[in-house]
């Protein structure tokens, strides 16, 4: 079970962290604001999304966003439609595929592989008022023989699991991350090219902002995971300037990875809207 873990859910990468500059609340900005985000806090352009939402719901589709971890551990996506009907079990959805040599998971003169959906969650990037929820799909990777992938870690975990559901194994999740700003060498709250004036201490569960950076990433993240369904069930500021935590579970057996690898995936989202690496 330990093994799982490290495997499909994976450790810290140090060397793509993730980055954002500084931003002032209470200013006009050029992103798209989330759509988990207080809207009377920051200034869109809230004509466009009303405009592509009623024409989604009228034609009684439903955005589906597959996801699945790539060859280093990162996750990858794109957009597919379906039919409302498609989309009610994860045993409703359809396979998809991609072009594995373009994500370093298949040669080049075989490149085809198979999107597998093994769990459903709202979207909360795309929401909608219809009763009806557009969806992130998390899917693992296989040839189109049906065999997993060399990276497909999760097909390990999946068989490890499976004959075993009598027991209730439990997970609890730290995904610890570290922001830096846009040159990619200054983590958040430092100065650049120098190091932190004061020593590790009033960072940690820390409050000013002299004190906390990046608490609107976290906050984005919180509301964003609890929108599609994942049990996230805390964050707080870490030791160093700049660097963040949030916590997954109590989950059961391979749900632990799926929500992990998905809360990831929204995290980087959140950063992306917020027009960063």
């Amino acid at each position: 079970m330990v093994a799982y873990i490290c495997m499909y859910v994976g450790t810290p990468q140090p060397q793509k962290q993730l980055c954002f500059p500084q931003l002032r609340i209470g200013t006009s900005f050029f992103f798209s604001l989330p759509a988990f985000m207080d809207k009377s806090t920051f200034i869109s352009n809230p004509q466009s999304l009303p405009s592509l939402s009623m024409r989604c719901h009228r034609c009684h589709a439903v955005l589906a966003e597959y996801v699945w971890v790539d060859a280093v551990g990162d996750t990858r996506s794109k957009t597919r439609t379906l039919p409302t009907d498609r989309t009610k079990a994860v045993e409703d959805l359809p396979k998809w595929n991609f072009d594995g040599s373009s994500t370093d998971q298949a040669p080049g003169d075989d490149s085809e592989v198979i999107l597998r959906p093994v769990r459903i969650f709202r979207d909360p990037f795309r929401p909608r008022s219809d009763g009806v929820d557009n969806i992130l799909v998390m899917c693992d990777t296989y040839t189109p023989a049906g065999e997993p992938i060399e990276t497909n870690t999760r097909a390990v975990a999946e068989a490890q699991f499976s004959g075993k559901e009598d027991e209730e194994v439990w997970f609890g999740l730290e995904q610890e991350f570290t922001l830096f700003n846009l040159d990619e060498k200054t983590p958040l709250g430092w100065p650049k090219g120098g190091m932190p004036s004061r020593p590790q201490g009033p960072y940690y569960c820390s409050v000013g902002p002299e004190n906390n950076f990046g608490r609107h990433i976290t906050e984005s993240l919180y509301r964003a995971c609890l929108y599609a369904g994942i049990n996230i069930s805390g964050t707080n500021g870490e030791v160093m300037p700049g660097q963040q935590e949030y916590q997954v579970g109590p989950c059961v057996g391979i749900d632990a990875g799926d929500q992990l690898m998905m809360s990831r995936y929204i995290l980087q989202r959140v950063c992306e809207d917020f027009q960063v690496f």
